[in-house]
């Protein structure tokens, strides 16, 4: 009987320590990994890297510049996008990723495109990282057929050293007998996408329009179509260098609730 209670009290005492162990390792391990202390990630875009500097310490997060792109319209020096992205969970002193926009824009060598097809000026122009900025149609010939390039109004001369990621406006021809455009459907793309199709279609940028869901440039870039006046059409109905008015959402529910009216 004795026996029996020794070993009883054996297991027992066993059965305690294995417990003990197991709780203290689930605190230590809590301790460890910050368990249900994950702070929010801030947004930095726009900052300039001391302001978000500044942030990142106040909330215990380390800012790191992988990398940089060149946008006019964005301040030099500050920030364009990061990883992880803004309101995600992350731990005490996590890494954070930025591309800045950088201080110093790269300049490039203007093209020759007079004389080129809308289509074949909008290739080299991309290939220059430059953009087709306003297209202006004149009575000529040839349709579509490039006549002038120009930079801020001003004919910009072939070899000119100009910034990357400039609009570059062409004064296109444009024949009586072929002078109408249909309205592509641009709801669902990206902005960047819609730029492109507009383009492709003879047709120019008209006013954008953002909702509350587009906080920032980085939002800017990443919106997409939710609406777009005139609306699509499969006839040629317009003006080529007619605009096309964009309203923008980073908010995916909207496409489909656009869709189903």
């Amino acid at each position: 009987m004795k026996k029996d209670n020794w070993i009883i009290k054996n297991l027992i005492m066993a059965a305690t320590v294995t417990v003990a162990i197991l709780i203290l390792t689930i605190l230590f391990l809590k301790f460890i990994t910050r368990h249900n202390q994950e702070l929010e990630v801030p947004d930095f875009s726009g900052m300039s890297i001391a302001d978000a500097q500044s942030l990142a310490n106040r909330e215990s997060l380390r800012l790191d510049v992988t990398d940089s792109v060149f946008l006019p319209r964005m301040g030099r020096g500050v920030i364009f996008r990061q990883n992880p992205t803004p309101g995600s969970l992350v731990k005490k002193n996590r890494r954070i990723l930025l591309t800045i926009n950088s201080i110093q824009p790269k300049k490039v060598s203007m093209p020759s495109i007079i004389g080129f097809s809308l289509r074949q000026a909008k290739a080299e122009l991309t290939a220059k990282q430059l953009n087709v900025g306003r297209l202006i149609y004149v009575n000529d010939m040839a349709t579509n057929n490039v006549l002038s390039q120009r930079l801020n109004g001003a004919f910009v001369p072939t070899g000119t050293l100009v910034e990357t990621e400039s609009e570059i406006d062409l004064e296109l021809g444009m024949s009586p007998d072929n002078n109408m455009t249909s309205i592509p459907s641009l709801v669902g793309f990206s902005l960047v996408t819609a730029r492109d199709i507009i383009i492709d279609n003879s047709l120019n940028i008209g006013r954008l329009i953002f909702d509350e869901s587009v906080k920032n440039y980085s939002d800017t870039i990443s919106s997409f179509v939710i609406k777009q006046l005139p609306e699509p059409t499969e006839s040629l109905t317009h003006m080529l260098g007619s605009r096309v008015e964009l309203i923008l959402s980073i908010d995916k529910s909207k496409i489909e609730a656009q869709k189903k009216r």
